[in-house]
């Protein structure tokens, strides 16, 4: 009986994973063999699956990178998600460090208030920003976009890293702090190769955030098309006068950076992983 039943389980474990890898991956897979079919073929034969043989070609992805401007836009997409990732780590270290080690009035809302802060509609803070911005003449510009998206990161990133320095021993760091180590080269020395699994996590997720982000980039960016990130770029390949296949080049293309960045993330994580047991 016991061994019917793992038999059963078994059948019936590869048989969801059968089916949530054909939901997930099969839609993917759809669009990336679409984008490799001509226009012609598409139109005549939608439902196909595989391109026929002689059909095989590559010219929707220079034709959305160049002619559409996708290409510049991810540009623009990279730097900002860098420079976001850069500086809302930098801050939510900081700030995690200062909300698990020192002793502060109210330190056990600083969680609650950090997710709040981050939980509130974009929408709600778009007016203040735009009005914010304005005065200070950043917007139509990347800067003013990594601006926002720092302030609206940091939250999320303080949150994350700070489950990730509650597990750092505290002796650890008295030690270092015994043989003279200072607070910033504490953090620099001990604290971050000890935490760098999650703090390539909160990167990657930071990252995420700014490369998919729509509603900021539409209200400040709008006006200048020559600064406009994947979100504005990929849009505009939805109207009803671009092939089918160039929007789904476009869209194969913009999910290289993210994949990439998981690829990198999961070597990190590794190396983290295996240096701190190291150092253990």
């Amino acid at each position: 009986m016991r061994s019917t039943e793992d038999r059963v389980l078994g059948v019936l474990r590869w048989a969801v994973i059968a089916v949530a890898v054909t939901v997930t991956a099969g839609p993917l897979l759809y669009g990336a063999l679409l984008s490799l079919r001509p226009f012609q073929s598409v139109v005549s034969e939608p439902l196909e699956l595989f391109p026929a043989p002689g059909e095989l070609t590559f010219a929707s992805y220079p034709t959305a990178m160049a002619e559409y401007g996708l290409g510049g836009n991810m540009w623009n997409s990279l730097q900002v998600a860098l420079a976001t990732a850069a500086l809302a780590i930098v801050l939510s270290v900081l700030g995690a460090y200062a909300a698990v080690r020192l002793r502060f009035f109210g330190r056990n809302a600083v969680n609650v208030v950090f997710l709040g802060v981050y939980l509130l509609p974009g929408i709600v803070l778009a007016v203040p920003l735009f009005v914010l911005l304005s005065r200070l003449g950043l917007t139509g510009s990347l800067a003013g976009l990594v601006f926002v998206y720092v302030a609206q990161t940091v939250p999320v990133a303080l949150y994350m890293l700070r489950t990730y320095l509650v597990a750092v021993p505290s002796s650890v760091e008295e030690a270092a702090m015994i043989d003279g180590c200072g607070r910033l080269a504490l953090i620099r020395r001990v604290v971050l190769p000890m935490a760098l699994p999650g703090v390539a996590a909160t990167a990657l997720y930071v990252f995420m955030i700014a490369w998919n982000e729509y509603l900021f980039a539409l209200l400040f960016l709008v006006a200048d098309r020559d600064r406009w990130t994947v979100s504005l770029g990929i849009a505009q390949l939805t109207e009803f006068s671009v092939p089918t296949t160039v929007l789904m080049a476009g869209s194969i293309a913009i999910t290289v950076p993210v994949v990439a960045g998981f690829f990198l993330a999961q070597r990190l994580l590794v190396t983290g992983l295996t240096s701190g047991a190291e150092k253990g």
